[in-house]
């Protein structure tokens, strides 16, 4: 399928255990990482690069031998080896005539709109002048209110962010594995249609001492990928060639098929980069009113909210069971929707002394997560 792809843009997301070496960097890896992303780069394709490894760079430039617990400590690793880190990638791109710029993020500057939409900004116009931008989350600042989580996330994230082609996730292993009980040995998944809850369960959450994700947290970024209309590569990084072989079709590696139907720019940003703020629980008609009819949500379907939330935070919108099935931007607090849930249009008024809006969350400010 890669050869069929026209490839404009790509994400590339490299692991920690990839770039790690005995005490910190390793420079061949990383050499050999610059040169592929270079020849890609020749074929007229922009690449964000998207790379841990700056705690495992401060790590070892700080003498520790195992990844401290300690949140200061991780994010004095973090500053130290970011700067080492973005040293080493701006000498080795200088070598294919090739200028990086150091993006740093957290998810606060994707929680609100102007900033999310000022990154994509910034990022198009770097890759427009031929610039590889190398990303990372900003780890030196980062607590777990603002965290990621791990750079899988953030690489689908920002794949989605400047509308790619196509995003890879290198790892240490050669894609999704799946035991073959007629050969009892592990068979890597070569593609990926859908991502169900079986395919969910071959990837099991995993930690080491110096990775965060493992493969659970590569198939919750594809699932942000391919629901962007993206589709996603799990290849081993490890591989001479890794990055040039999964775009000429040859990685081995594996291969999430984007959805049939892509989410609008702005419904991305709702389901997969903002930050639900609350949540709003309607009754039947009004999910139906939303999901079948695209309609807007009315105080009248509300049945109860939860979350100190602010009018034009979004929210989580539940059904009566309590599933998830949508987000948007509030048109009130979390106070108001207590005072007018239940309530017709025109009553709503009343019960606040005003009324800020007919509706509660507008169909334009919704997205129904498929």
């Amino acid at each position: 399928m890669m050869k069929t792809l026209k490839l404009k843009r790509i994400v590339v997301k490299v692991g920690t255990k990839v770039l790690a070496g005995k005490d910190g960097l390793d420079r061949a890896r990383l050499k050999l990482l610059v040169a592929q992303v270079s020849a890609i780069t020749a074929r007229g394709i922009e690449v964000a690069l998207v790379s841990s490894g700056a705690i495992a760079s401060g790590m070892g430039l700080l003498g520790f031998k195992k990844k401290p617990a300690d949140l200061s400590e991780l994010q004095a690793c973090a500053a130290v080896g970011q700067t080492h880190l973005m040293e080493s990638y701006d000498n080795l791109f200088k070598a294919h005539d090739k200028l990086t710029a150091q993006i740093l993020l957290t998810q606060d500057d994707l929680d609100d709109r102007s900033r999310y939409l000022n990154a994509k900004h910034t990022f198009l116009e770097l890759l427009r002048r031929g610039v590889v931008p190398i990303v990372n989350e900003n780890d030196t600042v980062s607590t777990d209110e603002i965290k990621f989580g791990d750079n899988d996330k953030l690489a689908s994230l920002v794949a989605s962010l400047i509308d790619a082609d196509l995003l890879i996730l290198l790892s240490n292993v050669d894609g999704l594995y799946r035991s073959d009980a007629s050969s009892k040995k592990d068979e890597v998944v070569s593609v990926v249609e859908k991502i169900t809850s079986e395919i969910e369960s071959l990837a099991r959450k995993s930690q080491d001492e110096l990775g965060t994700g493992g493969m659970f947290s590569k198939i919750q970024a594809a699932k942000v990928s391919v629901k962007s209309g993206i589709p996603c590569v799990i290849a081993n990084g490890g591989r001479e060639n890794a990055l040039c072989d999964v775009l000429d079709g040859k990685s081995g590696g594996t291969l999430f098929l984007p959805a049939s139907s892509k989410l609008a720019a702005r419904d991305c940003w709702l389901c997969f980069s903002a930050r639900p703020k609350g949540r709003i629980k309607v009754d039947a008609g009004a999910k139906a009113a939303l999901v079948e009819r695209n309609k807007s949500l009315l105080a009248s379907g509300i049945i109860a909210v939860s979350g100190e939330f602010r009018k034009n935070d979004v929210v989580k919108i539940l059904d009566q069971a309590g599933e998830e099935f949508a987000r948007g931007i509030s048109n009130y607090s979390f106070s108001e929707i207590e005072k007018i849930k239940g309530l017709k249009t025109p009553e709503v008024s009343k019960a606040l002394g005003y009324r800020s809006a007919d509706e509660v969350v507008h169909k334009d400010n919704l997205a129904v997560l498929r």
